[in-house]
């Protein structure tokens, strides 16, 4: 089964490509142009140098949220419209999990963060058990310093590794509140791997869990757009 992967949740687009559970190709690219300009350009690229035309793709999957508001519809959006447009189901999964699917079977508690602005860090909390990435918190965002308290009282003893574009503007804050056990991930593990994308996919298609056309990204917080409409309707006494 061929599975065409997209992660559009941070500056860092990744398309991805499996064949089963082969990796056909990688197509990453971090640069200041809008994935509006990118993403149909570098998809096409990738499935030229792959010899595979697009009619070939048998599932598409996404990375679902949290992230960049904008990058996240434009995915969404352009997934949507090739998956109507040749019949072929969607998957989306969390940029979280993606995230942590960098660093494989390590017995450390794995925490994925990107930056959300405003003080604060799109994040979770998972561990490997055997070969299997689990869950022990559900996707949030929050100040750095409470996700410090958080790794306190939820995370299991042992060091703590940070991965994403997170640490970039919050990397002291860690190190100073949970000394020798921040342990940070290498560059090459920053950022959110279409290929894993695309393997969640599968196994998320084999288990019958399909996106439905009306599905919505996930935000986790409102954008800034909505809270200047939510304040607005409060002045006007609409709510």
């Amino acid at each position: 089964m061929k599975v065409l992967g997209i992660d559009t949740s941070t500056m860092m687009g990744s398309i991805g490509l499996i064949d089963g559970e082969r990796p056909v190709a990688l197509f990453n690219l971090n640069i200041e142009v809008t994935y509006s300009e990118r993403l149909l350009p570098a998809i096409d690229i990738l499935l030229q140098n792959s010899r595979i035309r697009i009619e070939d793709i048998d599932l598409f999957a996404l990375s679902i949220g949290p992230g960049s508001f904008t990058g996240l519809r434009i995915g969404l959006g352009t997934i949507k419209g090739l998956s109507m447009a040749l019949d072929k189901p969607v998957v989306g999964i969390s940029t979280l999990e993606v995230l942590a699917m960098n660093i494989p079977f390590t017995p450390y508690t794995l925490c994925p963060v990107i930056d959300a602005r405003k003080g604060e860090v799109y994040t979770a909390l998972f561990s490997y058990k055997r070969d299997s990435l689990v869950r022990s918190t559900e996707d949030m965002a929050i100040p750095p310093e409470d996700l410090i308290k958080m790794i306190q009282t939820k995370a299991s003893p042992g060091g703590i590794i940070f991965l994403g574009d997170g640490i970039y503007a919050y990397g002291d804050i860690f190190r100073r509140g949970l000394g020798h056990k921040a342990l940070f991930a290498p560059a090459h593990a920053m950022g959110p791997s279409a290929i894993s994308v695309a393997k969640l996919g599968l196994h998320k298609f084999n288990r019958n869990e399909i996106l439905a056309p009306t599905s919505v990204p996930i935000y986790i917080r409102k954008s800034e757009a909505e809270l200047k409409y939510g304040k607005g309707r409060k002045k006007n006494g609409s709510i």
